[in-house]
């Protein structure tokens, strides 16, 4: 049973199949560090991936195209995402292009489908969730710029959307699933799901000072390969996430009430989160552990620890020459248990009885490719570099989000001046509101707590003193810091309103014709009088 896998990638797709016995003869893919992490997991010794444009192959003439694209009877495929992803923050992105390597997938399943006698059995497509909605249900010759189809239909018998975790896999990741293929099942409910802890626990802890001495044998959780804990690759290292990316990574997973919260660190009980493309230690995406031994540090996940948590056996190696290709290689696959799970399913209908079922079979390399193995490699610590004068800001009063109510500051430029203004923001997206110049009658307040707002405010006027200086602070490195920039005033002013529980409860503000927290009003008073006395020079 033979297979094409198209934008192949570092070779997830295929790994699946080729573990449940068939063979991968041809993949294509245009980034070079993944052809050749495909070509030397997979094949036996053989090149089967090549650098190749999808779109350009699927327009191919008949005789070439046939030369690029072989009968078999399977077609698998990944077609890039990026424009669909969830990452994607405004969901605005430019769908075009995704929309145009999605038909070119189809335009060769079609050509390949309506060839007399066709050879082709099954096809599976596999992008992200969001992707699903601009996959149709059939496809004209016209729809698919592919005149000599004829009256030929593309059918897409299947569109789903699976959770990886469901299958085996210790990820929460969902994925969209098209094409024709046998109905598929989840194999195991939440009590069975491995998680992350699990997948630590197997691996054992990165000791980059002393695995090459070690005996300790590794059992893979998934696969149960078994080998030395010294031959796991890119797993003995150590990356530490620098403070002043892991504390705006905690702030961004912690502190959006409206979007929901995040485990910082990771949460060892439960599967590991989707895993992105990118190696960051500074978003609300970010995958950021433990310092083992340590207090209050963290670090990145390991290449094999990310590898093992999308399903890849232990032994599969990633030929890149860094930490982020090799990651990038990763985020960007298809997962090889699902994939395993699909194959077995064609298999099974097919009623095609295999003796060559390669699940748990160890892999063997050509020692004569170079391999960038990462253990042993000792990583600076990332120093934050200086912002630029004319930096923009924008953020609320941190972990003060009541009913999706926050407080905002954000600096705006006018002939290379900067100027500051506060708002209040109501939720994002289509609900979004924002509200400013809001009257707060100081009625609302006891005459003990407006003593206190006014001596916070005098204060924080007199530390801040200039708009200039509030910009100036904020650019420089939060090392370097000495004196009061937007971070610290909003920290200040959490730190006030959270200290006087006479802010709990909520009054009724005319500007936005609501009741709101009187955390919100007096986060808004006090930074709406702190940037006015800047302004007028008190």
């Amino acid at each position: 049973m033979k297979v094409i896998d198209l934008f192949c990638g570092a070779g997830g797709f295929s790994e699946g199949f080729e573990r449940a016995g068939f063979e991968i003869v041809r993949a294509y893919d245009i980034w070079a560090p993944a052809i050749l992490t495909h070509n030397q997991n997979h094949g036996n010794g053989k090149q089967i991936a090549f650098k190749g444009d999808i779109y350009e192959i699927s327009m191919l003439d008949n005789e070439e195209f046939e030369k690029w694209i072989p009968d078999t009877e399977v077609i698998i495929g990944s077609p890039p995402c990026i424009a669909f992803s969830n990452s994607n923050k405004s969901g605005k992105a430019d769908k075009t292009e995704g929309i145009k390597l999605i038909e070119a997938f189809l335009r060769i399943v079609a050509r390949k489908m309506s060839k007399p006698n066709s050879k082709l059995k099954y096809w599976v497509m596999e992008n992200v969730e969001n992707s699903l909605g601009f996959v149709e249900d059939n496809y004209t010759a016209e729809e698919l710029s592919w005149p000599e189809l004829g009256d030929f239909i593309l059918n897409v018998p299947q569109k789903r959307i699976f959770n990886m975790k469901y299958f085996g896999v210790p990820t929460n990741r969902k994925r969209s699933i098209c094409g024709l293929y046998p109905d598929l099942q989840e194999l195991n409910g939440e009590k069975d799901i491995i998680t992350l802890g699990e997948v630590q626990k197997a691996l054992g802890k990165p000791t980059p000072l002393s695995y090459s001495n070690s005996s300790e044998i590794v059992k893979d959780p998934i696969y149960g390969i078994e080998m030395l804990s010294k031959e796991l690759t890119d797993h003995h290292y150590v990356k530490e996430v620098p403070y002043f990316e892991w504390i705006k990574a905690k702030r961004q997973k912690q502190d959006k009430g409206y979007m929901g919260k995040m485990a910082f660190p990771e949460n060892k009980d439960k599967p590991a989160r989707t895993i992105m493309a990118t190696l960051s230690g500074s978003s609300r995406e970010s995958m950021i552990f433990n310092l083992e031994d340590s207090e209050n540090r963290y670090r990145f996940p390991t290449i094999r620890e990310v590898a093992t948590l999308m399903s890849f056996p232990i032994d599969f190696r990633f030929y890149g020459d860094s930490d982020s290709v090799k990651y990038r290689m990763i985020g960007n696959a298809v997962t090889p248990k699902f994939s395993y799970e699909i194959a077995k399913v064609i298999r099974q209908n097919l009623n095609y009885q295999m003796s060559n079922d390669r699940f748990s079979v160890r892999k063997k390399f050509n020692k004569d490719i170079l391999f960038t193995n990462l253990n042993g490699t000792v990583f600076d610590l990332k120093k934050e570099k200086p912002k630029k004068f004319e930096s923009k800001y924008s953020y609320h009063v941190p972990y003060i989000i009541e009913k999706s109510y926050r407080v905002g500051l954000e600096n705006q430029f006018s002939d290379g001046v900067v100027h500051w203004k506060t708002k209040i923001h109501y939720s994002q997206g289509k609900n979004a509101k924002v509200y400013e110049n809001i009257f707060v009658n100081l009625c609302l307040y006891e005459q003990e707590e407006i003593l206190k707002i006014t001596k916070f405010i005098k204060e924080y006027i007199r530390e801040t003193y200039s708009f200039e200086n509030i910009q100036i602070q904020y650019c420089k490195t939060v090392e370097d810091r000495d004196g009061v920039g937007p971070d610290e005033l909003l920290q200040a002013i959490k730190e006030f309103v959270e200290s006087n529980n006479q802010f709990d409860r909520f009054v009724f503000i005319k500007e936005i014709g609501k009741e709101i927290s009187m955390k919100i009003v007096t986060s808004y008073y006090l930074l709406e009088n702190i940037l006015k006395g800047i302004e007028d020079g008190i």
